[in-house]
């Protein structure tokens, strides 16, 4: 089976990202076209990651669809890394918080394991860090930005223990 080209890519994300919107109001589907931006032209494989790095974890599209429409295992692996989890089972162990929802802190090491997973998530935090995409800045946007400036350090090694990492 081919690989799905960059253009399906961004119609299946598109389709699936319809209706939802971002922050600043904005169809949430800009998001994700805008870290693919952030990605070298020549690596089309982090080009699709980019464009698909939320579809898992906010629309109906599994990674078992994925790997149906041919999906490269790579590809695949690394949205598995970007798609935080949920283990219900598991709540208020050290890896998941009461709620059974992955901790940020875990999420953002098992991310760093994956080189593609990481090129794509450190974009996708420079996007999210970005505060003047947003109407009006609320207290819970800077506690974000901290949290998120923190991960760009680990992910970057700018800061090489995940101790600075907050959940």
């Amino acid at each position: 089976m081919q690989k799905p080209s960059l253009e399906d890519v961004i119609i299946l994300a598109t389709q699936s990202h319809k209706g939802q919107r971002d922050r600043a109001d904005l169809p949430y589907i800009l998001h994700p076209l805008r870290v693919m931006m952030e990605m070298d032209p020549a690596d089309e494989d982090a080009m699709i990651v980019a464009v698909l790095h939320d579809v898992v974890e906010d629309t109906s599209v599994t990674l078992s669809d994925l790997q149906s429409k041919g999906y490269p295992d790579n590809i695949v692996d690394a949205l598995d890394c970007l798609t935080k989890r949920t283990n219900p089972a598991e709540a208020g162990s050290g890896v998941y918080d009461i709620n059974g929802k992955e901790r940020y802190s875990y999420y953002i090491r098992r991310i760093k394991q994956n080189p593609l997973a990481t090129k794509v998530k450190i974009a996708d935090l420079r996007h999210n860090s970005d505060l003047g995409r947003l109407r009006k800045v609320e207290s819970w946007d800077l506690k974000r930005l901290d949290r998120y400036q923190r991960a760009l350090m680990y992910l970057t090694n700018r800061y090489g223990s995940p101790d600075i990492l907050v959940d």
